[in-house]
């Protein structure tokens, strides 16, 4: 058999060899299967593919821009391969796959990988697995040999312990995510409603703790013998590599492995419903929450492009039918939809939460009403241009890094069989017209039938939309064949030592990127460097002040970001709606936001539309409108937004412990979103004052990173010297408390299934060479990287968390040290214990030799992956310039790290880490967990939500440890999201 690629998109021509698809070894090494090539600036991303005796698939693609590899590996098999009632297999199996396999221990995996400078991790989601490293180019061969040792020799050491480890972690991860979290159960709710039983995707990836509770370690075994093999597995390695050098290695230590049971691509019947099926459930939320969802068509169907538009026409941005009927009119907090496809189906979500005194029945009337509008009004060409300019841009931005086109090549071979399948999606989405779109509206959401699920305040049953009218049934559901009959476990045999870890090659140079430096007469500070990679520019301007100008006028803290809100609403020349259609044209953003230290600003715009963009920031910047209308609008969001917080565990106990560190009196202990009492005496007056007083260039900061000369942007810029400068003084804070004696601070967060805990003080400000630099080294070891003692303590051996950490967070006065983790309620105290116990024993005893060498070998390594993309390097500049850092600082941390010695670590320790003055706070269920906070010997003090003291409880004085409960597991990223998934529920 044969294959042929040749496409033509939009004039680029992507050429790609013919070869027969089965080509094996001729000499030593495998000959491509297939090869795309990049003429000039094309969309396509340049690779060879090869396919080896047992069936494994490896993708090249060779990317020398930075001294940086990426390692992918997909297994097609995710929680839809899953059995009923044998739920999470496939995320609870990715949880293994790092807790060693015959040829590296336990935990080894993260260790090798961050001791060599590099990152990794796993996702799971319905429809693949899979497990990536991003690593100097000097390390492929180790990343390699760590991914082959697990496809081909893992189930030898699977073990019972570790098992119960992975089970307990993978609990914690969802009482974390799901549980514990304002709308967690949404998507599990809906999937049950949606698919009938028994469906691949009738449950969400993470599983029923039931089902966790009910399998044993054979079962996993199996799952893994069943789907694991190199035959339904997708190696893709891209960066700094030779192919030719990457296919002998993928050849030595994949090729031996044998090929596992075959595994088919599936397609099922589209999902229909017979009518609305309302479901509802209570959530301790704020705002109750409507979600429609209509069953649509999977992945790469050709009417996922028109549905797609049709999202974002509905509910996509400040343009969308949903934000003019809902959100506009303050009806709604959130109103958005959204078209998540996946390999088996698609889901049309529309979703709602509205503004206090709107009712889930009003919300699915106008909901239906502006469905019926659509109707009317149609598809403009407008549209139609909005949503292939994002959707381009959107593309361009992926391919940024390395990682993005590794992962691109990966997804497309493992669902099309071709990595080429960039261009085939682009040309489909790009042909997308308005009849298009009018008839998948018909054809999937007119009279037609949905999901429609309420989430209501605990307490408030009544509040549905309509009462539950569906209860899955088992009706109709046919059990499938054993899958898992006669598998056996057959290890490679090889004729080399596998047991050998691969030498490093010779470490990459790695050098800074050259930047340029300017100064505008008005007093902008810029800074930038030029990126070739992709034809993008981003600018980052961070005027100075933010937040911390409150400290001028307490009463009304929040202004600046309640201002810098306003700024990405009307101007004097368009309405909001007017600018954020023109940016959507442009495939163009600007967005202003205000944080703590400074009000930012970020442009990011491709060079052809630059000054298109750039004459719409001139009017965002320099001509705000300051419309009554936005103003009540935001204002009324914000303090509902304040409100809501009271619901969020995770936000109560950074408020609180803010409140702590920085005490009563200084506008660091104030949220920067303000308070609800702040908040309400803020006028429009009071912003267009903050405005005319505090934006200004004087206090201005300016990054440029992108695909343009220094001298062919400065021109482009002349409109910033029509801002006129204007003196902004900083204010000066009062002095931080100092603390003088640990106490135990509890919020009670009544029937909260985990516990918020924050431990720490104020420490250091920030410096690049100094205290600071080396106390984060320091730290590195304490709770700094997943093989940390804090999180190898908490998650790995005693599974109460999903993952723990801490750290120094400094500004340009003081920032705090951290230790902190959310755990499971009923361990609660016994955490507390095992953070103070690493604590003082770090203190006490110090750093180890081989952790010393850890440290200078890991962060020494780093250096490769810190400035890849357009965004790591514009914060690498933004710090440059707002610290006023040299031009070689780079330079002399690499020497610091390098000399530093154990005695030093060990000094910084004993100054830094002040056990005895830091905080210990926890957000949880009162009830459950005070009794044994109280027999650990500290004052415990109760606070409200906002800080603010309730009772004070003297408590003995002799700490007792309490009992260590049964373990559970590792810290990894949450399992990644599908191509196109919903938008987040904001709620806060």
């Amino acid at each position: 058999m044969f294959q042929k690629v040749k496409l033509v998109l939009c004039g680029w021509a992507v050429l790609a060899l013919s070869l027969p698809i089965n080509a094996q070894k001729t000499g030593s090494a495998l000959k491509p299967v297939e090869k795309v090539a990049r003429k000039g600036s094309e969309l396509v991303i340049p690779y060879e593919k090869y396919v080896l005796p047992n069936g494994l698939t490896l993708v090249v693609h060779e990317d020398h821009s930075d001294p940086i590899v990426h390692v992918d590996v997909t297994y097609h098999v995710g929680s839809a391969r899953e059995e009923v009632g044998k739920s999470g297999f496939a995320h609870f199996f990715e949880h293994m796959m790092f807790q060693g396999s015959d040829h590296v221990a336990d935990e080894e995996h993260f260790k090798i990988v961050t001791n060599a400078g590099g990152t990794l991790n796993g996702s799971t989601n319905k429809d693949r697995t899979n497990y990536y490293e991003t690593i100097p180019s000097n390390q492929l061969e180790t990343a390699l040999w760590l991914e082959a040792d697990r496809m081909g020799f893992l189930l030898d050491v699977v073990t019972q312990k570790k098992f119960e480890i992975q089970r307990s972690t993978v609990k914690n991860e969802r009482g974390q995510n799901y549980d514990n979290r304002p709308y967690g159960l949404v998507g599990e709710t809906t999937a049950r409603t949606l698919y009938p039983y028994g469906h691949p995707y009738s449950w969400l990836t993470i599983g029923y703790i039931e089902d966790l509770n009910r399998v044993n370690v054979d079962d996993l075994k199996n799952f893994f013998l069943r789907w694991y093999g190199p035959n339904n597995a997708t190696v893709t390695v891209g960066g700094d590599v030779n192919p030719k050098d990457v296919v002998k290695m993928v050849e030595k230590y994949f090729g031996s492995i044998p090929r596992g049971p075959e595994v088919k691509n599936r397609k099922l019947a589209a999902v229909t419903l017979p009518q609305d099926r309302y479901v509802s459930y209570e959530d301790n939320v704020r705002f109750p929450l409507l979600q429609m969802v209509f069953p649509t068509v999977p992945n790469r169907h050709p009417d996922e492009a028109p549905l797609d538009c049709l999202a974002e026409i509905l509910g996509g941005g400040k343009n969308s039918i949903l934000y003019k009927n809902l959100i506009k009119e303050q009806k709604a907090v959130q109103a958005d939809a959204s078209h998540p496809a996946s390999e088996l189906a698609g889901e049309f979500t529309l979703r709602v939460l509205p503004f206090p005194g709107q009712t889930l029945a009003d919300m699915e009337k106008m909901v239906r009403a502006s469905l019926q509008e659509f109707e009317k009004t149609g598809v403009t060409d407008d549209a139609i241009t909005r949503f292939k300019a994002k959707y381009e841009s959107d593309i361009i931005n992926s391919l940024e890094s390395v990682a993005g086109k590794v992962s691109q090549l990966a997804a497309n071979q493992t669902y099309t069989g071709s990595p080429n399948y960039l261009p085939t999606d682009y040309k489909v989405h790009m042909a997308v017209t308005k009849a298009d779109v009018m008839r998948v509206y018909n054809q999937y959401i007119k009279n037609k039938h949905a999901v429609i699920l309420s989430v209501v305040p605990k307490g408030q049953a009544q509040a549905v939309a309509k009462p539950d009218n569906f209860k899955p049934t088992t009706d109709g559901y046919k059990a499938p064949a054993d899958q898992y009959a006669g598998l056996k476990y057959v290890k490679p045999k090889d004729n080399f030592d596998r047991s050998q870890r691969p030498g490093a090659g010779k470490n990459p140079v790695v050098t800074v990127p050259p930047f340029y430096r300017d100064n505008l007469p008005n007093g902008i500070k810029i800074i930038g460097t030029e990126n070739k990679e992709v034809p993008m520019v981003t600018l980052l301007f961070s005027m100075q002040g933010g937040h911390k100008l409150s400290a001028k006028d307490p009463s009304r803290a929040g202004i600046a970001s309640l201002m810098a809100a306003m700024l990405n609403e009307s101007t004097e020349k368009y309405t909001a709606e007017d600018i954020n259609s023109q940016l959507e044209k442009l495939g163009s953003s600007i967005s202003v936001s205000g944080g703590t230290e400074a009000i930012n600003v970020t442009v990011e715009s491709q060079v052809k539309n630059l000054d298109a963009t750039l004459a719409l920031l001139e009017e965002r910047l320099l001509r705000p409108r300051f419309d009554p209308v936005d103003f009540e609008r935001l204002k009324k969001q914000r303090l509902e937004a304040i409100a809501n917080q009271a619901t969020q565990p995770t936000v109560i106990a950074d408020n609180v412990y803010n409140k702590l560190l920085y005490g009563e009196g200084n506008i660091l202990a104030v949220p920067a979103i303000g308070t609800a009492a702040t908040v309400n005496t803020i006028t429009l007056e009071d912003i267009k004052n903050f405005y005319r007083e505090n934006f200004s260039p004087s206090v201005t900061n300016l990054v440029i990173v992108g695909d343009i000369k220094q001298q062919d942007i400065k021109p482009k810029l002349a409109f910033l010297e029509k801002w006129t400068a204007k003196p902004v003084t900083m204010p000066v804070l009062p002095p931080m408390p100092s603390g003088d004696k640990s106490k135990i601070y509890l919020v009670d967060k009544e029937k909260a299934a985990q516990s918020e805990i924050r431990i720490g003080y104020l420490a250091l400000p920030y410096d690049a060479t100094g205290e600071y630099y080396k106390s984060g080294l320091m730290n590195y070891i304490l709770g700094g990287n997943f093989n940390s003692r804090i999180n190898l303590n908490l998650r790995e051996a005693k599974g109460y968390t999903y993952g723990a950490r801490s750290g120094f967070s400094g500004t340009e006065l003081v920032g705090p040290f951290t230790a902190q983790a959310g755990v499971r309620a009923n361990v609660s105290d016994s955490a507390v214990v095992e953070f103070l116990k690493e604590i003082k024993t770090f203190r006490s005893e110090g750093i180890h030799d081989d952790e010393l060498a850890f440290l200078k070998s890991s962060v020494g390594q780093r250096d490769a992956l810190k400035y890849e993309t357009p965004y790591q390097k514009a914060v690498f500049l933004n710090n440059i310039i707002k610290y006023n850092l040299d031009a070689d600082f780079v330079k002399k941390q690499n020497e610091i790290l390098q000399n530093i010695t154990k005695e030093e670590i060990n000094t910084l320790a004993k100054k830094n880490l002040p056990l005895e003055k830091m905080n210990i706070m926890l957000v949880g269920d009162k009830a459950l967990i005070k009794p044994g906070l109280e027999k650990l010997g500290y004052e415990v003090v109760e606070l409200d939500t906002e800080g603010n003291q309730v009772k004070q409880t003297a408590t003995p004085t002799a700490p007792v440890t309490p009992a260590t409960p049964a373990p559970a597991e590792k810290n990894k990223k949450a399992p990644a999201k599908p191509r196109k998934s919903m938008p987040e529920i904001r709620t806060s």
